[in-house]
């Protein structure tokens, strides 16, 4: 076992050790900061083509852009359904022979919103949130499954090819892909509730390796993202050989991120609300948690693989104040790391605009709603 290696479970024991003996260890281990292979990127998540439908996407009106440049961030990442840029009969599920319809006007809209991100100076993080075979959300039926289906991979690397080609001349300083959004295996992947968890490992790196190879084929300095297992949470260093990044997620723990959220729980309304820090749940919440959550993520920078958050943030039933208590303690780390972040999202549910807690003064900003102590907060890691 090398000294670092050998450090590190030392820490991890220590982390461990601490969560057991609750508040009175709730002073911070400082865990050393490695070295990030990927640029700290901060900024948000856009939503314009989140919908498989077009018309359905949640538009973000230009100057959107400037505002999150203007406010120091640097990052944007976009969320694509993959059907919301082809042409196919909608009355009716897609067929397997429909997937790699193209339909250029609608890939042109896509187009738009990413040189105008560029034009503000922000990094793009292209990502495939519905991939042909595979998406963490019910509500579209898939005609294959990613996973375990060669028509499904080779319909997924058909996209990224369509994508490397269209953005070859494009630099990685200004453009990345992410490859595929929080990989799941669902008992019913129409089934929002059903039960599931990782997808086997050897699966996930099939998919990954042979998308990378198609990427890589075209433009071989493409920066390329592969994220976390189990809905985005878990590091896979079984894919540290690839020449991928890794997007971990910040919304650890659950009972706080998605607090009454009807997507994650069956009865959302009988829910407690969550404290931070303190005793929840018969668990001790606070920094070490948060710690312990990102050991394994650490132990990747460790290996020389870059990490970055591509989606984090809470829920607006959430309550303010031990959401802010909590999400600073999750920046405040991933900042000693040098992690960036990519907040779900900007407007909406998730925002710093327009989010629709019951218990924020809002401020009027240019007839938007913006939460300023939220946007104060995360413009100290920006």
């Amino acid at each position: 076992m090398n000294p670092s290696r050998r450090e590190f479970l030392k820490k991890t024991a220590l982390v461990s050790a601490g969560l057991a003996a609750g508040p009175l260890a709730a002073k911070s281990l400082n865990l050393e900061p490695v070295q990030n292979a990927l640029p700290y990127w901060r900024g948000f998540n856009l939503l314009d083509f989140f919908s498989p439908d077009m018309e359905k996407g949640r538009k973000n009106p230009p100057e959107f852009l400037a505002w999150i440049a203007d406010w120091g961030f640097n990052f944007v990442r976009i969320p694509i359904s993959y059907p919301v840029y082809l042409d196919f009969d909608r009355s009716r599920p897609i067929l397997a022979s429909e997937v790699l319809n193209f339909d250029e006007s609608k890939i042109e809209q896509i187009d738009r919103l990413v040189y105008l991100a560029h034009s503000h100076g922000l990094h793009v993080s292209l990502n495939l949130h519905r991939a042909p075979g595979f998406c963490i959300n019910a509500g579209f039926i898939e005609p294959f499954n990613l996973w375990k289906d060669q028509d499904a991979l080779d319909a997924f690397c058909a996209h990224w090819e369509m994508w490397s080609k269209r953005y070859k001349h494009i630099s990685s300083d200004k453009l990345s892909f992410d490859l595929v959004n929080e990989p799941f295996m669902r008992e019913d992947p129409n089934d929002q509730h059903s039960p599931g968890g990782p997808v086997p490992v050897e699966d996930y790196y099939r998919v990954a390796k042979s998308a990378l190879e198609t990427i890589k084929g075209i433009n071989p300095h493409r920066l390329v993202i592969a994220n976390g297992n189990g809905g985005g949470g878990i590091a896979v260093p079984e894919l540290a050989d690839l020449e991928l990044g890794q997007s971990c997620r910040g919304y650890h723990p659950m009972s706080i991120s998605h607090h009454k959220a009807s997507w994650v729980y069956k009865e959302p309304d009988s829910l407690p609300d969550p404290i931070w820090p303190g005793e929840f749940n018969g668990q001790y919440h606070g920094r070490q948690m948060i710690e312990q959550y990102y050991a394994p993520w650490i132990e990747l920078l460790q290996k020389g693989v870059g990490v970055h958050c591509g989606e984090c943030g809470a829920y607006s039933k959430t309550p303010h104040a031990v959401f802010l208590r909590w999400f600073e303690d999750v920046l405040d780390f991933l900042s000693e790391n040098k992690i960036g972040f990519g907040i779900w999202e900007f407007s909406g549910a998730f925002g710093v605009l327009n989010s629709g807690r019951t218990d924020v003064d809002y401020e009027d900003w240019y007839g938007q709603k913006l939460d300023r102590k939220y946007l104060n907060l995360l413009m100290k890691y920006a």
